[in-house]
């Protein structure tokens, strides 16, 4: 595993690990024994990162990654989200509220159920319209004098809010949507060069469908949230062959997996971008955790960036295709 650095100081493998999907929203959630397991065989294949989410579940993912985590404080950076609720408490859409007396009880929910003193990373999950950046960067400065965060980042960011927030208090990085199929916030690139953030990239593999494991025959069970996801609609997989051929034909070459490469395209573009894929299989973990080795050049990825713009795909959820 190679590793990367995340704004100032922040020393992460250039693949991290999501852990949402071991509770949440992929279907039947994983035992906690299992979810345990699962982190404990990342850590044997060199991941130091971990992302999770006091809404995955709710809470219990945050639980289980704590108890997996607690032995290994200091080696292992944690990243945990405040500021979302869901409309019936497991499912819907999420409902953001950053609220200062809202934040403070996150936090400390968050550091009891991940049993930690200090959070690693600390992101507002989704921007609250209703609230100014300015007072959750002014929050996030007294939670890092107060030594309960080190660092902090915000989710599914614009440049506006972004700039304001980091102007009271510097962000680590950004965690937004970004995959071939997803590619509207590479224009905040220049953005994170000026002013050295990192970027998080979740859902890499467009929820797993880059992978090339997915067909018309496919079934979702309806607790699964890739049953509602127009990338894996039955007619579009025919709209995105020519997205799957192209990851076939480098794969080959290079002697890597679709999802390999799918990765390999966004490590390689940037020195600052670092995926964080999920999964419940620990072959899968190993894997994503080989794509650290997969060299492209600066001619492959232009290359690739230049096909991209061209070739035809279908929608994705919550994300665009742009040149």
């Amino acid at each position: 595993m190679q590793y990367k650095i995340l704004g100032k100081d922040l020393k992460v493998s250039s693949i991290g690990m999501g852990c949402m999907g071991i509770s949440h929203a992929y279907g039947k959630p994983l035992t906690k024994k299992e979810g345990i397991y699962l982190i404990h065989k990342a850590l044997d294949y060199g991941y130091n990162f971990f992302d999770t989410a006091e809404v995955y579940g709710p809470y219990i993912n945050e639980e289980i990654v704590g108890e997996a985590l607690k032995n290994h404080h200091g080696k292992v950076v944690i990243a945990t989200k405040f500021g979302v609720k869901l409309e019936d408490g497991s499912t819907g859409m999420p409902i953001a509220n950053a609220k200062s007396d809202i934040i403070r009880k996150s936090i400390e929910g968050s550091l009891k159920r991940l049993q930690v003193d200090c959070i690693d990373l600390y992101y507002q999950h989704r921007i609250d319209p209703k609230i100014a950046p300015e007072e959750v960067a002014s929050l996030m400065a007294d939670l890092i004098k107060e030594g309960k965060i080190s660092h902090w980042g915000i989710s599914q960011v614009d440049e506006i809010y972004l700039r304001r927030a980091n102007a009271i208090c510097p962000v680590t990085a950004i965690q937004n949507r970004y995959s071939m199929m997803a590619r509207d916030y590479e224009k905040l690139f220049p953005v994170l060069e000026e002013l050295n953030i990192g970027f998080v990239a979740f859902s890499p593999m467009a929820n797993g469908f880059l992978s090339g494991k997915y067909d018309k025959n496919t079934k979702f069970t309806t607790d699964d949230y890739r049953s509602k996801m127009p990338q894996f609609k039955a007619d579009n997989i025919d709209k995105n062959k020519d997205l799957i051929n192209l990851l076939a034909s480098i794969a080959e070459e290079k002697k890597a997996t679709l999802a390999q490469i799918s990765m390999a395209w966004m490590i390689n573009k940037k020195p600052y971008i670092v995926p964080i894929p999920g999964t419940r299989k620990a072959e899968r973990l190993q894997e994503n955790a080989k794509t650290s080795e997969i060299k492209l050049s600066k001619q492959e990825v232009k290359y690739i960036d230049e096909v991209l713009a061209k070739i035809n795909m279908s929608e994705i959820f919550l994300g665009t295709k742009h040149d």
